[in-house]
Parts: C-alpha cells; sequence; structure tokens
C-alpha cells in the first residue's frame, strides 16, 4: 500500500511539474473563446481574469441602498449556522445550515451591524440559481451569461447564483462537477485550490447528515436527519489541517488566490476548493455542466 502511496505522490509531482502552476495566473481582459478553450477548459487549470464585466452596472450600483430600493422587500433564502461552516462536517456529522427566509433589508442591516442578530452567521448562498429565482430584479445589473465562456463552453449556464455573507461565512473543501465563474462585486474572496490529481491526499469520510436549528435561548442545536443517506465529504480544514489524522494531506499541493472587487476566477471541475470572504462581500457565479472523458 505504501508504495500505491508513493506512486500516487510522484503522479501528482508530475502533474504540478508538468502542466499545472505554482500560482494562479491572471489574464488581463475577456479571452478569445476558443483560446480559452484550448489554454485553460480543456487543461482543467484556473485562472483569474481581469476586466472581464467592468461594464456591468452592478460594480456601480450594488451599494446597499440601491440593494433596498431594489429588492428590499423580497423575501429570499438565507442559510444561518453557529460558527459560519454551511455544509461542512462538525464531529462525526456532515451539519447544514437552518435555511431562513427573510427580507433582503433584513439580511443587510445584520451584515451592516444596524440590528442584533441574536447570534449566528448569515450567509445568502442557495445554490440553485438563486439570482434567476429569487433576485430577478438584479440580473439588469449583470449579464444573463458570459458569452465568450457560453461559445466556448457550447451552451449557456445551468444556474446563476447569488452570494453575500459575513466575514466568517466559509465554504468546506469540496469539489463541484460544474465549469465554475466567479465573479466579484464588491469586497474580495479567498480561496484555497487544489486540482483532481491531489485527490489521494485528501480524506473522505461518510457522515450522517444533520441541520442546525436555533432554539428560543439563541442557543444552536444539532437535529440529525436520521432518514437520509450518508453523505461523503471532507473532514479536513486546509487552514488549519489536522496531520496527525490525516498524514496523506502533507503530499497536497494547495494554491492560494483572492479575487477582488471586478476580478473573475474561472475554477475548472472537479477542482477542491475552500472560500473565505471580507464582510458584506457581494459575488454572481455561473455554474455550466460539462462532461470532461478522461482517457
Amino acid at each position: 500500500m505504501e508504495a500505491v502511496r508513493n506512486r500516487l505522490a510522484e503522479c501528482s509531482q508530475e502533474a504540478h511539474d508538468l502542466y499545472l502552476n505554482q500560482s494562479v495566473p491572471y489574464l488581463d481582459g475577456p479571452p478569445e473563446p476558443l483560446q480559452f478553450h484550448r489554454d485553460w477548459i480543456a487543461p482543467n487549470k484556473p485562472c483569474i481574469i481581469r476586466n472581464a464585466f467592468s461594464h456591468w452596472p452592478a460594480l456601480a450600483k450594488w451599494s446597499p441602498d440601491y440593494l433596498r430600493e431594489k429588492v428590499g422587500s423580497k423575501v429570499i433564502s438565507v442559510a444561518v449556522t453557529p460558527n459560519g461552516y454551511a455544509d461542512a462536517v462538525n464531529g462525526d456529522r456532515f451539519v447544514m445550515p437552518e435555511e431562513r427566509q427573510m427580507s433582503f433589508s433584513s439580511v443587510l442591516d445584520i451584515i451592516e451591524g444596524k440590528v442584533d442578530k441574536g447570534g449566528g452567521v448569515f450567509y445568502v448562498q442557495k445554490q440553485c440559481s438563486n439570482l434567476l429565482q429569487e433576485l430577478p430584479e438584479l440580473t439588469a445589473d449583470v449579464q444573463p451569461h458570459i458569452a465568450w465562456m457560453s461559445t466556448a463552453l457550447g451552451k449557456l449556464p445551468d444556474a446563476v447564483n447569488f452570494w453575500l455573507g459575513e466575514a466568517n461565512a466559509i465554504t468546506s473543501m469540496h469539489k463541484d462537477h460544474y465549469e465554475n465563474l466567479y465573479c466579484v462585486v464588491s469586497g474580495e474572496k479567498h480561496f484555497v485550490l487544489m486540482p483532481p490529481t491531489d485527490r489521494p491526499f485528501i480524506p473522505y469520510g461518510l457522515f450522517q447528515p444533520a441541520v442546525y436549528h436555533q432554539r428560543d435561548d439563541g442557543e444552536f442545536e444539532v437535529i440529525d436527519q436520521s432518514d437520509s443517506e450518508m453523505v461523503p465529504w471532507i473532514p479536513l480544514d486546509p487552514l488549519n489541517p489536522d496531520l496527525e489524522r490525516f498524514p496523506q494531506y502533507r503530499r497536497a499541493r494547495p494554491l492560494h488566490c483572492s479575487v477582488k472587487a471586478g476580478e473573475m476566477l474561472y475554477l475548472p471541475s472537479l477542482w477542491f476548493h475552500h472560500v473565505q470572504q471580507s464582510h458584506g462581500c457581494i459575488a454572481v457565479n455561473f455554474w455550466s455542466k460539462l462532461v470532461r472523458k478522461y482517457i
């Protein structure tokens, strides 16, 4: 078994040496579709693109006052957790956030510190094309899709998501089966990225699914979803990895990058990622499913 682990480590090292970058590269503007497919989609490599959506009205308009006027009364889905970790392993449970229906203005009041939130961390992070489904009034301030990406993939995005949250709202390490264009409108997002070739060093486990619930006294409890199937998830925090428990993670080669307002991250499918953000950060991302075939 040790020989197998060593060979996997060698393969991962070769991938980093032969075609993966030591840091996430920058492009200075929107690429040509064919060139982007050749240089980034086909080799499954991330990059940060500047000036790719500088024409969006959202960059200038999406102040708290504007958002209150435009969609303040709209009721949206908000994730609430005691510690900022939504959809993450806690002990021997995979715990999902408490989902609340709140007005957009109420969320802004909490993020701006205008009201006592009564504990918890609030994050608008519903990943079901919530920009189109819950906030269609804001779609005129962005694009319905990124034209060069749609041309490169030969399809329109499958989902367009809106993100807004507090600084300690964190997305735990995971991977998605979508090509992801992540556009930061205000604030900053901080990513830890690992390629699919590092999979042998990233621990997975099966965990009992559960949800957080805030009681009347303000304390959070964990309620098991005993009728649901076990959830495969990563129990490791890349910001503070337990190397005694997961020694194989020493061989992983994480990349760290920050995506600032006006910048777009291309995150290829199957890349592992962990995400933090600045307080009140707003982002829009486009998900497109692409079937990758590896031989």
